[in-house]
């Protein structure tokens, strides 16, 4: 991934925090006949590793052997940026429009698993991470072990050794102060909720270097 010095984000709990968030990713494989296959998947990182699973009915993973190497693509908010915003834009008029957005990119080597007992420990910790604030949360126990058993034939697992982990946040940080009030500004008058939260980051600097 291309990522300028002012867009890079190295801060590791920022970063991982970010995937905690948005909980899902695409995950990009080669396929046998060399063309890229991409599947959305929610995920749990913890640690150096990246637990997901698929639809049994979905071919993608029946392409992946152990150990392949494999991509997940965490992508956040994201929004057009009009040069209109820019305050130096009726200074001199050197300004042309661009994009602002947020982004995870972990490389590892991928491992499928077909294991029931396997998926089971997976989707409770799926479950644990987005139930686990609700005031009557939900938990698997809660349907019928038959039920329970046939939906989980229904998937397979997905398991990432992260090797690598690369994250950007474009958000202006090449502009002025009075570019970037500008932009925020703009962002916050469209009607887009990814408009606003990418102003929100600009604002906020949660995401800064």
């Amino acid at each position: 991934m291309y990522v300028p010095h002012f867009n890079a984000l190295d801060d590791e709990a920022a970063i991982r925090a970010m995937v905690a968030e948005l909980g899902s990713a695409q995950l990009v494989t080669t396929g046998a006949d060399g063309y890229p296959m991409a599947t959305l998947l929610p995920v749990v990182w913890r640690g150096d590793t990246v637990i997901a699973h698929l639809a049994r009915a979905n071919e993608h993973w029946k392409q992946i052997a152990d150990d392949q190497p494999a991509l997940l693509v965490v992508t956040g908010p994201q929004a057009y940026v009009s040069p209109t915003w820019y305050a130096t834009k009726a200074e001199h008029g050197r300004v042309v429009p661009t994009w602002n957005y947020s982004v995870v990119q972990l490389t590892g080597r991928a491992t499928v698993h077909d294991d029931v007992d396997w998926l089971q420990g997976a989707l409770d910790e799926l479950v644990e991470r987005h139930e686990g604030h609700r005031e009557a949360p939900w938990r698997s126990s809660d349907a019928p072990e038959k039920y329970l058993r046939g939906q989980l034939r229904a998937i397979v697992g997905l398991e990432l050794a992260v090797e690598r982990v690369e994250a950007k946040a474009k958000l202006s940080q090449n502009r002025s102060d009075a570019d970037r009030a500008g932009v925020v500004a703009g962002l916050l008058a469209e009607e887009s909720r990814d408009a606003h939260a990418v102003a929100e980051q600009m604002r906020s600097g949660v995401l800064r270097r």
